[in-house]
């Protein structure tokens, strides 16, 4: 009996083993403290890092979007303006016309104003007509010489800055602070059609160097045009290596004749654009006198002096005087290993006198109104004081507005280097240049006429009848 107890016993206990087995141990694993601790940081970290990277994926995006919106805004209120300019002188023009460019469209992010030189004056304006004529796009806003006024304006090529001007409040201010000589070549027909900005009037450069190694006093320029043909003719050397005066009689011929013109009392122009007045006893006498300074004091080479050359003539001292714009006023400075004297062209019979010229800023009539608000706001900035009183210092034109001649730099200018006044100074005496119907035609017959004479072709009185007569004839049918 007691063997089977003893059995029974044993079985209960392998029994409730079995059952242990079985049902299993519910009790969890212990585990490491570190463990538990590292398990939670990077549990936390995952988390932050997960959510830091939505929230930099999130502000991302808004940024970018943002910025697209910006550019997008930005890009759908851009306005593009093309500016023609031509060259007529040596000297860093591109890159500074580049520079107020960059400028403008930093204080006005959305007007881009693009650049393009456009040749010569002759250039700028053919190009212009040529691109307007075939129906294609042309410049918003360009620099053409002065005197094509009336050609743009009866061809319908610009529009005048009147009602810009009555839209500004500071407009008839600024206006009426440009020099009345540059704005009789701006005004027609009571109305404005150009801004005065690259502007000139020729004078007359002289090499105090070679004036003292002939015995002239360097500090007296020639005041008349007998002193000045006397004394060309002492600084002249009879081997031909040096002239005592050039006057180019290529580019702008009619131009540098009207100071003779001018100065014995007779402009070659007046206030009708359908008239002109070429072949009167004086400006018939001034002609003569160009020609004589060839053929009489033979201090004048004979044949073409060319424009572009004569600066350098003068600068080499194959030439002791010239005639040439002070828009190579900046270039002559720097390039003369002597000292420059500038002084007003000599006066004729009646007085000191010389024509204006260069250019004026001009808007297209082809552009939209919106462009052309904005040519305006570019002009503007163009002429403000400070920026034509850097384009004086860069070039040597005449900054056409008197407030640029109170800025500090053009007073510290005209202080170290007082020839850059000499122009300003002899606007004085200036008168129009020559503009009528027709300019460029008309200006190239009395060119023409100027040319033949000095070359020797033509008697003066000859050419200057010749070419009243076909001026007469292109003008006939204007009926101002």
């Amino acid at each position: 009996m007691k063997s089977f107890k003893r059995l029974g016993a044993f079985v209960a206990l392998l029994m409730l083993a079995a059952i242990m087995v079985a049902c299993g141990d519910n009790t969890a694993t212990p585990v490491p403290a570190t463990t538990t601790a590292a398990t939670t940081t990077t549990a936390a970290a995952t988390t932050a890092a997960a959510t830091t990277t939505t929230a930099a994926a999130a502000t991302t995006a808004a940024t970018t979007t943002a910025a697209a919106a910006t550019t997008a805004a930005a890009s759908a209120q851009a306005i593009e303006l093309t500016f023609y300019f031509p060259t007529a002188v040596d000297g860093p023009i591109p890159q500074t016309f580049k520079k107020y460019a960059d400028d403008f469209t930093k204080a006005n992010p959305n007007i881009k104003i693009n650049t393009v030189y456009a040749g010569g004056y002759a250039d700028v304006l053919k190009k212009i007509q040529t691109e307007v004529g075939g129906g294609g796009s042309t410049a918003d806003v360009a620099i053409m010489l002065s005197t094509d006024l009336y050609t743009l304006a009866d061809n319908g090529l610009v529009v005048s800055f009147d009602d810009l001007i009555k839209g500004d409040t500071t407009g008839d201010a600024w206006v009426k602070d440009f020099y009345p000589g540059f704005m009789a070549n701006s005004q027609a027909n009571g109305k404005t059609w150009g801004i005065p900005f690259q502007r000139s009037t020729p004078v007359l450069y002289y090499n105090k160097d070679l004036f003292k190694e002939v015995g002239l006093d360097p500090n007296k320029p020639p005041t008349t045009f007998k002193e000045m043909a006397d004394m060309a003719q002492k600084l002249t050397k009879a081997d031909g290596s040096r002239w005592g005066i050039k006057i180019p009689s290529d580019g702008f011929p009619y131009w540098l004749y009207q100071g003779f013109a001018i100065s014995n009392g007779q402009n070659v122009v007046g206030e009708a654009a359908n008239k002109v007045f070429f072949n009167t006893p004086a400006a018939t006498e001034g002609l003569k006198n160009f020609v004589s300074l060839v053929n009489d004091y033979k201090a004048m080479p004979k044949g073409v002096i060319v424009w572009s050359d004569t600066p350098k003539d003068f600068i080499s001292g194959n030439a002791a005087m010239i005639y040439h714009t002070t828009g190579s006023l900046t270039t002559i400075l720097g390039g003369a290993k002597f000292d420059v004297g500038v002084s007003f062209l000599p006066a004729g019979s009646k007085g000191y006198g010389a024509p204006t010229g260069g250019g004026n800023l001009y808007i297209m009539k082809k552009s939209s109104p919106e462009k052309q608000k904005a040519a305006y706001q570019f002009i503007k900035f163009l002429t403000e004081p400070a920026r034509l009183a850097d384009w004086t210092t860069v070039t040597g034109y005449v900054a056409p507005r008197k407030a640029a001649w109170d800025t500090d730099v053009l007073k510290k200018l005209v202080a170290d280097k007082p020839q850059y006044a000499v122009a300003r100074d002899q606007l004085q005496y200036a008168a129009k240049e020559l503009a009528t119907h027709e300019g460029a035609t008309v200006q190239q017959i009395l060119g023409k006429a100027v040319q033949s004479a000095v070359t020797g072709d033509k008697d003066p009185a000859k050419a200057l009848d010749d070419a009243q007569k076909e001026a007469d004839k292109l003008l006939a049918d204007y009926k101002d």
